[in-house]
């Protein structure tokens, strides 16, 4: 492409410096981000996920345990979370009210919505379309609900937006081609690097960063960044056909390829190292696979979409539906049991994916050069893959088995639709040059999406349903377990397993390092072979492994209390007999 050409669908929109809307986003996403963290905490809802306490946890355990350090980071879950999420649990009270854990989550909202409002305003060249899809992406009640508690899935969305605008800022300097000049014209630019070209490679590098970063909060990021590299490669081959490859966009080629095959190749080592298997994370006992073939019964069968990548995508994208717009709540029994819902849809869930596909469409053939923000649409092969064979199931309400389970991964969708909405906005926006046309068409978008999102409201979100309908009964165990244990005696050891109810450690405010439990491998392995000698009390949940111990090992252990609670394990405290 000369530059002669028209070029603006490859350009920037504006000049960032100009644009004051980041700051004034920046600012609206930071105060709705607290007010929501603020209502659900006074409703003691920011620590229902049993994954969110999970992580808490986790990072707690790093530097309060009887053995300390970054193996407690463990090997299922990848470090990045847990590591941002340690400066703001080491004070009790960051920790004890889940507060601090759902800062880095904070965060990745805000980062969210900056990154979406700057990918649409630089794609599509117009500052009114990103303000719909800051809007459509910010006022989510499903993200706004998650973005309070510990889960890492705002963080990874903010993460994979970036990743994307650099990418795009990369594609867009790589393939504008400056026009032919002087020796002395490139000597005073910087040598054989051309104007245009110039920030390819800062681009490259900050994309790199953002994919690394993903690739250490979560397995999706392994996903995207297969996918970046496969498109960062026909970005060079096509730039190289327009122009011999400066020495610079070279270099940052390799720099991105390290980038992103450090993440996965550090962590297949870290689990070769620590566990002597470098597939514990994909294999282990407690790997997404692990708890499904320990969950399932004999003779039930699989879960929705299990070996079927069409009803996995179907599945993924009705759960989409249902965190974009209310659907009918199940009343009564199904009556229907095969893969079909047992309600007509509610009316304001309708019109979101039809109109993300026509957004689709819109920037694959009238926005020339924006093909690169449909990367955005990377979570949709992802997940369809990982629940038709990595053992990631979704359950919704309105399909079989008409329950919930991983319903927030759906939101990994949503930068793609309020970019595709934003889209879909932008070109009837263009269809009239009148600003009252234009004015009509930015009302009735977000009037459509208030009204939607007016419902999930009504309806709650679907995310916080699931987790007060499986997260519900865990709380109350732990709020019973954590009232018995501030009635020991301060300075007892405690041998019990906290994968299921280390919340209650967290409600008690008791030290993890007063426990000796599965983080603390020799010392724990010792344990469960005598657990009268281990500690001054055992804790043990029917069916975990203190009480598989307990079973084996029963001598010297009298029972001193039991805490239970409706659909869930008993709990039973144990103490050596003296």
């Amino acid at each position: 492409m000369r530059a002669s050409d028209p070029t603006h669908d490859l350009r920037p929109a504006t000049n960032g410096s100009s644009d004051p809307s980041p700051k004034i986003l920046a600012l609206i996403s930071f105060a709705v981000s607290t007010i929501v963290l603020a209502h659900y905490y006074r409703y003691s809802q920011i620590l229902l996920s049993g994954d969110a306490v999970a992580h808490i946890n986790i990072a707690r355990r790093v530097f309060d345990s009887r053995t300390p350090g970054p193996m407690q980071l463990g090997t299922v879950w990848l470090p990045l979370q847990h590591v941002l999420t340690i400066p703001f649990i080491i004070l009790d009270v960051g920790w004890s009210s889940g507060v601090g854990g759902a800062i880095p989550s904070m965060l990745g909202y805000v980062l969210g919505v900056l990154g979406i409002y700057r990918l649409v305003r630089d794609g599509l060249r117009s500052r009114a379309a990103a303000w719909i899809a800051a809007v459509i992406y910010g006022a989510n009640p499903n993200l706004l609900y998650v973005q309070t508690t510990a889960l890492n899935e705002p963080l990874s969305m903010a993460l994979l937006i970036w990743a994307v605008v650099w990418f795009a800022d990369f594609t867009r300097a790589a393939l504008t081609v400056a026009p032919p000049l002087s020796r002395p014209e490139l000597e005073r630019q910087g040598g054989d690097v051309p104007v245009a070209q110039r920030p390819a490679p800062r681009a490259l590098h900050l994309c790199g960063l953002a994919l690394l970063a993903n690739i250490l909060l979560r397995y999706d990021g392994w996903f995207h960044a297969c996918a970046f590299l496969a498109a960062t490669a026909i970005v060079l081959f096509i730039a190289h056909r327009c122009a011999p490859l400066t020495r610079a966009i070279k270099k940052a080629a390799w720099t991105f390829l390290f980038l992103v095959a450090i993440g996965p190749a550090a962590w297949f080592a870290w689990n070769a190292a620590i566990f002597g298997n470098p597939l514990e994370f994909a294999t282990g006992p407690y790997s997404a696979k692990g708890i499904e073939e320990r969950s399932r019964r004999l003779g039930d069968p699989h879960h929705p979409g299990w070996h079927a990548p069409r009803v996995a995508a179907l599945y993924y994208l009705r759960d989409l539906q249902l965190s974009l717009g209310s659907g009918r709540l199940l009343v009564g029994p199904p009556k229907q049991t095969a893969f079909a819902p047992t309600a007509p849809p509610g009316r304001w869930e309708k019109p979101w994916l039809p109109i993300a596909l026509f957004g689709t469409l819109v920037i694959i053939f009238l926005a020339r050069g924006s093909w690169p923000l449909l990367l955005l649409w990377l979570p949709l092969p992802f997940y369809a893959i990982s629940i038709a064979w990595g053992g990631v199931p979704i359950f919704i309400p309105v399909w079989w088995p008409f329950s919930y389970y991983n319903t927030r991964y759906a939101l990994q969708l949503l930068p793609a639709v309020a970019l595709c909405w934003a889209a879909a906005a932008w070109l009837l926006m263009r269809a009239h040059r009148s600003p009252l046309w234009r004015a009509a068409v930015i009302a009735g978008t977000l009037v459509v999406v208030a009204a939607s999102y007016a419902s999930i409201r009504y309806s709650v979100p679907i995310t916080l349903r699931e987790v007060r309908a499986n997260g519900g009964a865990r709380s109350a165990i732990d709020a019973q377990l954590a009232t018995v244990l501030r009635r020991l005696p301060p300075d007892a050891s405690i041998l019990m397993y906290i994968g299921d109810h280390g919340g209650a450690f967290q409600r008690a405010t008791i030290p993890l390092r007063r426990t000796i439990h599965e983080g603390n491998r020799d010392e724990w392995k010792a344990a469960l072979q005598n657990p009268a000698a281990s500690a001054d009390y055992i804790i043990a949940a029917d069916g975990d492994s203190v009480s598989d111990a307990v079973r084996r090992h029963p001598e010297g252990l009298m029972i001193v209390g039991v805490v239970e609670a409706p659909w869930q394990r008993a709990v039973r405290i144990y103490r050596p007999i003296k």
